[in-house]
């Protein structure tokens, strides 16, 4: 890995993300868009700041959205993928390792895509219940930050289950996304 996925400038990401090498892989894929879908949603909450949104209190529903988001999360979450992926390949190769030190490992690579979806389904709630508050001309960057972050939550979902769950985790993984795609279909509006 020849620097840590959040300091890349997104073309060098992108071109690190299509080669044929372990890290960056999918768990930063989705990372870096959780990332993304975050900083539209604060984008949106920025704009919610007119003297209208003072006076109503929709800028401070905006203030406490954008305290809500943590990116760097986001893009400590692409670099923990890299480090839990590295230590997994070691546990195919390593024959001296001990089973405990083994089944740690297998946790942590567990655990960082489960942070993950844990974060998109807390960010795209609150950006949610903020929805009807923000400013009007915007609430299209809002909801780019919803179906950004569902496809976050998604992606990370499929490295959780590479991972191989135990099956009462995997349900309530998979209770979380169905929350997400409620907001989604909410904000969608198809039928």
């Amino acid at each position: 890995m020849s620097s840590s996925t959040s300091k890349q400038i997104l073309g060098q990401f992108i071109t690190s993300l299509s080669t044929k090498q372990p890290t960056p892989g999918g768990g930063a894929a989705a990372a870096i868009g959780g990332a993304i879908g975050g900083a539209a949603a604060q984008m949106a909450a920025a704009y919610t700041q007119r003297k209208k949104d003072k006076e109503s209190g929709a800028a401070a529903k905006a203030d406490q959205l954008i305290a809500s988001i943590n990116l760097e999360k986001y893009l400590q979450g692409a670099d923990d993928d890299a480090v839990a992926y590295m230590d997994l390949q070691r546990t195919w190769k390593d024959s001296s390792m001990s089973p405990e030190e083994k089944k740690d490992i297998e946790m942590r690579a567990l655990a960082v895509p489960t942070n993950l979806l844990e974060m998109c389904h807390e960010d795209v709630m609150n950006i949610s219940n903020f929805l009807p508050h923000c400013n009007p001309n915007i609430t299209s960057d809002a909801k780019v930050g919803i179906h950004q972050l569902a496809g976050a939550a998604r992606a990370a979902f499929q490295t959780v289950m590479v991972n191989s769950p135990p099956d009462d985790e995997r349900i309530r993984l998979k209770g979380l996304l169905k929350e997400i795609n409620k907001v989604e279909d909410e904000i969608l509006d198809l039928e």
